[in-house]
């Protein structure tokens, strides 16, 4: 998009499409700047997937895991703080990212800190010293590489000086990452002489990533350790309410319940939207921060398609691989504290126990005993269960029956999330989910089934009804593959935009490649861009308003001994009473975060126990 001309008066007002992270972020930015601004947001409660819900006395946090720059000494924080996301809470750190547990009972434990990873493996696998202290040497350089990271300012927005700058503090490291750029971690896995490490390594990040080189994986244990990949207390949701109540201090307008049908289009310029109920708004400026195929194919009606975005949303989008997969999620409440539960925990799986998993991409499932995150959101002496498995959503549209998504009118207001009615074999796939992780854990820890009061199960199809996002798919593009490479390289060369269409924007996840942090970035890069059009200095400050975030760590506990297989109920006397002390009972995102997630579409179970 050119600039505005001299002669022609600046833009002033804006509507942005979408309450998600990266709607909420524009919109703040925006409000920093000057620009009146208004979101239209198809939910009742603002976040997208970065979200959670209530059921009986249980809040079920979906989205974050981890959340990359929640604490100093990278550009990522800065963003958080100027959000107001992590003003006033206390950030929470845990000594172990994962623990990958294999099928015959042993266990990796995937410290943050390099020192006690390489020791830790070293137990493990003597024989496999040089892939492990080459993997930890390897996090060590990303711990001082993570400072040099450009989040603040696009790329494309660069001048040479800036970009040669940017090159100049990567030097040091550049071997590093060249190396574990090119080099995928199902390739470096297989240095491993340990059949258990060989595996256990594809399973850092809680799912397995085909596509993923070493670099993320070094990206995420370094951010860990340098504590600025924790948890922030309250939650996904939580998190979300700061940047609302951020924008809503800056002056902004957001409307819930609105669902955007249309973008209006005259002389090609967007000149404002049209909702569900036929109501147009107009503005000089629209940024739609939906997810992409949304927004190009549906609200613009696939105009203003160069050959780039074509391919993109009309073949590419559904090639195996691009997208990012969906979730199959369940959440248990239990009338009973486990403190033997770890954090989080990647169980590989037998044919037995995936048989009833529908749609599930690889045999793992990642359970995590939440309340250890978030011990707020559960009464005391309870805890609450998250596991989560990486699932395609055409097992699931097979088995559902009507609509995925239904607008009603309810007390005069027109409602867009809905409970939907899937049909008996859907409802009965979720039951087997339930069922068939539930007996796994009850074989873990004795008298979880018996405990469990509250269960619900989420499917892609769930977050097809609450965002309304492609295929169920979080975040969007995959990263390190095709479509992803192609969105960074036509963004950096073009911007924010679409070819031939003046006053409109992208921002969100889909207009840049990653989990929340990056949603949050995208709406400062996009007024970046409007700032420049508009012939206006771009201008952003920390919130001040409330007290600094805290930091705590908690450890997770000891391991067994070396090559020894974990016995959970011999295990968990130790394990839980240095954890519990440490971390309190028990408490998604963003899974990076990678690192948004969806509500529940609901089969709420409440008993005393789950036959």
């Amino acid at each position: 998009m050119a600039r505005q001309k001299d002669t022609a008066p600046r833009r002033e007002s804006m509507i942005v499409i979408g309450g998600g992270l990266g709607g909420l972020s524009t919109g703040c930015y925006a409000r920093m700047n000057g620009y009146r601004t208004r979101i239209f947001e198809m939910h009742e409660i603002p976040g997208g997937s970065c979200t959670g819900w209530d059921r009986s006395d249980f809040t079920f946090d979906w989205c974050i895991s981890w959340l990359l720059g929640n604490g100093p000494g990278n550009e990522m924080y800065q963003i958080w703080l100027e959000l107001g996301a992590l003003q006033g809470k206390e950030m929470r750190h845990f000594d172990v990212f994962n623990i990958v547990r294999g099928r015959d009972g042993r266990e990796v434990r995937f410290y943050s800190d390099p020192d006690r990873l390489e020791a830790h493996l070293l137990g493990l696998s003597p024989a496999d010293a040089a892939p492990i202290r080459e993997f930890c040497a390897g996090i060590r350089t990303f711990r001082k590489a993570l400072a040099a990271y450009p989040f603040l300012k696009p790329v494309g927005l660069m001048g040479r000086l800036e970009r040669w700058r940017m090159l100049a503090s990567f030097a040091p490291h550049f071997n590093t990452i060249r190396k574990s750029i090119t080099l995928l971690m199902t390739d470096f896995s297989q240095r491993f002489r340990d059949p258990l490490l060989r595996e256990a390594f594809n399973f850092i990040l809680y799912e397995k990533h085909p596509a993923f080189p070493v670099l993320p994986f070094y990206f995420q244990l370094a951010s860990h350790a340098n504590h600025a990949a924790g948890v922030p207390e309250g939650g996904s949701l939580a998190l979300a309410r700061s940047i609302e109540e951020r924008y809503l201090g800056l002056g902004g307008e957001i409307t819930y319940n609105a669902k955007v049908e249309e973008i209006l289009v005259e002389r090609d310029r967007a000149v404002g939207v049209r909702l569900s109920d036929g109501r147009e708004f107009r503005a000089d400026i629209v940024v739609s921060a939906a997810d992409g195929h949304t927004t190009v194919m549906k609200l613009l009606k696939g105009q203003y398609l160069n050959d780039t975005y074509r391919r993109l949303y009309t073949s590419l989008i559904d090639e195996p691989g691009q997208l990012s997969p969906g979730y199959v999620s369940l959440f248990l409440g239990l009338r009973k504290p486990f403190p033997e539960g770890d954090p989080c925990t990647t169980h590989l799986l037998g044919e037995r126990e995936t048989a009833e998993l529908t749609g599930i991409r690889c045999p793992s499932v990642n359970v995590q005993f939440r309340t250890r995150h978030y011990p707020e959101l559960a009464p005391e002496n309870s805890t609450v269960v998250f596991a989560t498995y990486f699932s395609d959503i055409a097992p699931w549209r097979a088995l559902h029956e009507g609509p995925e998504q239904s607008s009603r009118v309810r007390r005069g207001e027109e409602l867009h999330t809905l409970p939907v009615k899937h049909g008996r074999e859907y409802m009965a796939a979720k039951r087997r989910v339930r069922n068939g992780i539930v007996g796994f854990l009850d074989e873990r820890y004795p008298g979880f089934k018996d405990a469990v009061a509250v269960a619900d199960v989420s499917t892609p199809l769930t977050q097809v009804r609450y965002t309304g996002v492609y295929d169920g798919t979080f975040p969007g593009w995959n990263p390190f593959v095709e479509g992803a490479e192609t969105v960074e390289e036509e963004i950096k060369k073009s911007g924010p935009v679409l070819p031939g269409l003046s006053n409109f924007y992208l921002s969100g996840v889909w207009a840049t490649i990653g989990g929340l942090i990056r949603a949050a970035a995208a709406g400062r890069h996009v007024m970046q861009f409007v700032c420049r059009d508009d012939g206006v200095e771009f201008t952003a400050g920390i919130d001040p308003s409330a007290p600094m975030p805290t930091h705590r760590v908690i450890p997770v506990g000891r391991p067994a001994e070396p090559g020894r297989p974990t016995v959970p109920q011999a295990a968990g006397k130790s394990a839980g009473k240095a954890a519990g002390n440490a971390g309190g009972p028990a408490g998604p995102g963003g899974r990076g975060g990678q690192g948004d997630e969806s509500s529940e579409d609901s089969e709420n179970v409440q008993t005393g126990a789950l036959a």
